[in-house]
C-alpha cells in the first residue's frame, strides 16, 4: 500500500494488486482518526496494520512520549526479525537505482517506507500517480529530504519506528550546489531523521570514484561517510551500523554511443581507448547487493566496492563489443585527451569573471574524468586502479544489456540533465 502525506491529512491509497479498503486520517486535537472509503468494488473490512504496526492508529504526534516510544521499540536487534516486521526507510526512491532498490526490498518481504517528492523524476516530470505506480507495494511519502524539519514531521506522522535508512540519493547534475545540497546535506537530513525514529542501520549507496577525489559531488559525498562513520563510532550504545555501497560503472553511462553504432557512426573515445576501464553492474544486481546490506552482518561498519561480473572493459573493449553486436565494422575516433584539458582551463579563467559558468566548468571536469579515470578499485600501496581487487556480484553483464537496448532502445535508461552520467 502506497501512502502519501499532505500537511496534517494523509492518504493510504491501495496499489493495484492489492483489494485493501481505501482509508483517510486526519489529525484533531493531536490524535489521528481513521475513515473507510468503501465502493462496491471494495467493501469495508478491518484495517489490519500488520505493515504499519507496532503502535496503535490513535495516538498523539510528535511529542516527547511519542518519541520515546518509538526509540524504545527500535532498541531491539531488527536483525531478528521477519522482514515483514522490519520498516526500511528509502531516500532517492525514484531515482535511477533508488527505484530498483524500493522494488527489491518490497519483493523481499520488508515494509518499505518511500521518500519522494511530489513531483518527481528527472526535471520533476512525475505526478504523484505516477510515483504510486512505480513504487507499488511501498508506503510512498511525499515529503522533502532537503528540508529537515519537514522530513521529520512527515515520519511523525506516520506514527511507527524507523529500523534501517537505505539512502540512493544523488545529485542529478553533478553541479557543485547541487551536489553539496542532496549528496551531502539531504543525505545527512535522512540519517538524522532516521536516527530520531530509532534507526539502528543506514546503507549508503555512494560511488567508487570518491577515491580520488577530484570534483564536488564527490567530495560531498566522501564528507557524508566520514561522519556517517564517526556516527557509528561515536553511538554511546553501540548499536548504530552502517554499510557504505560504492558501486563501479552503471550500464546506462555505457549505452550514450549505442544508437550511434547502430546509425553506422563511430564509436568515439579518448586517446587510445585504453586510458581507463570499468567492471559495470546491472542496476538491477546492484539493487539486490544493496538490499542484501540491510540484514548481513558481514556487510556491516565496511565500505563495499562492487562491480558486475566478468572482467574489467576498457572503451575500446565497449566499442568492439557493440560494433559486433550490430555487425559492423569496428570504427573509432580517437579524441586527445588534451582537448579536453584546454576547454577546463578556458572555462576555469571564465568563472573568475562570470560566477555564473562554475557548473559548466564543473561539468567538463565531470567529463575529464570519466574519460581518464578507472572504476575500479584504487590500490592504496600500488596507487594503481586494480581490476583484480575490485569485487563482482551479479549475473547480468553489459553485452547483454547492450543487446537489449539495441532491440528496446533506452527506456527507463534515461540519462538524466547531464548526459556524461
Amino acid at each position: 500500500m502506497a501512502l502519501s502525506l499532505s500537511s496534517n491529512v494523509f492518504n493510504l491509497h491501495p496499489c493495484k494488486s492489492y483489494r485493501a479498503p481505501i482509508l483517510t486520517t486526519h489529525l484533531n486535537n493531536g490524535t489521528l482518526q481513521v475513515h473507510y472509503l468503501t465502493s462496491p468494488s471494495n467493501p469495508a473490512r478491518p484495517f489490519s496494520r500488520k505493515l504499519l504496526k507496532r503502535r496503535p492508529i490513535t495516538a498523539s504526534i510528535a511529542t516527547e512520549d511519542n518519541n520515546q516510544q518509538v526509540q524504545e521499540v527500535s532498541t531491539a536487534s531488527f536483525r531478528t526479525k521477519n522482514p515483514r516486521e522490519i520498516n526500511v526507510l528509502v531516500v532517492g526512491s525514484t531515482g535511477y537505482i533508488g527505484k530498483f532498490v524500493a522494488k527489491e526490498l518490497v519483493d523481499r518481504g520488508f515494509n518499505v517506507i518511500a521518500v519522494a517528492r511530489e513531483k518527481s523524476g528527472i526535471r520533476g516530470q512525475k505526478s504523484k500517480d505516477q510515483t504510486l505506480e512505480e513504487l507499488q507495494g511501498a508506503n510512498v511519502c511525499f515529503s522533502s529530504v532537503t528540508e529537515l524539519e519537514t522530513l521529520e514531521k512527515s515520519l511523525d506522522e506516520l506514527g511507527v519506528p524507523i529500523d534501517v535508512v537505505v539512502s540512493c540519493l544523488a545529485s542529478r547534475s553533478g553541479g557543485v550546489k547541487d551536489s553539496w545540497r542532496i549528496d551531502y546535506e539531504a543525505t545527512k537530513n535522512s540519517l538524522l531523521a532516521g536516527k530520531k525514529k530509532g534507526a539502528k542501520h543506514f546503507v549508503l549507496l555512494s560511488a567508487i570514484c570518491v577515491q580520488k577525489p577530484l570534483l564536488e559531488f564527490q567530495r560531498a559525498k566522501l564528507k557524508f561517510e566520514e561522519e556517517l562513520m564517526q556516527e557509528a563510532e561515536s553511538d554511546d550504545n553501540g548499536g548504530f551500523s552502517y554499510s557504505i555501497v560504492r558501486p563501479t560503472a552503471f550500464f546506462k553511462s555505457l549505452a550514450g554511443q549505442v544508437e550511434l553504432v547502430k546509425q553506422g557512426k563511430p564509436y568515439v573515445m579518448f586517446g587510445d581507448g585504453k586510458l581507463c576501464a570499468c567492471k559495470p553492474i546491472s542496476e538491477q544486481d546492484l539493487a539486490s547487493f544493496m538490499a542484501d546490506c540491510v540484514l548481513d552482518e558481514d556487510k556491516m561498519n565496511r565500505v563495499l566496492p562492487i562491480g558486475g561480473p566478468g572482467k574489467a572493459l576498457t572503451p575500446l573493449e565497449q566499442g568492439e563489443m557493440l560494433h559486433k553486436l550490430v555487425g559492423k565494422e569496428p570504427k573509432f575516433l580517437k579524441v586527445p585527451i588534451g582537448i579536453m584539458d584546454f576547454a577546463i582551463s578556458v572555462l576555469d579563467f571564465l568563472v573568475k569573471i562570470f560566477p555564473g559558468m562554475e557548473d559548466a566548468a564543473e561539468f567538463g571536469k565531470i567529463g575529464r574524468y570519466y574519460a581518464a579515470e578507472s572504476m575500479l578499485v584504487l590500490d592504496a600501496e600500488s596507487g594503481e586502479y586494480s581490476a583484480e581487487k575490485t569485487p563482482s556480484y551479479g549475473k547480468d553483464t553489459l553485452e547483454e544489456f547492450f543487446e537489449r537496448v539495441l532491440k528496446e532502445g533506452m527506456a527507463g535508461q534515461e540519462l538524466g540533465e547531464q548526459s556524461i552520467f
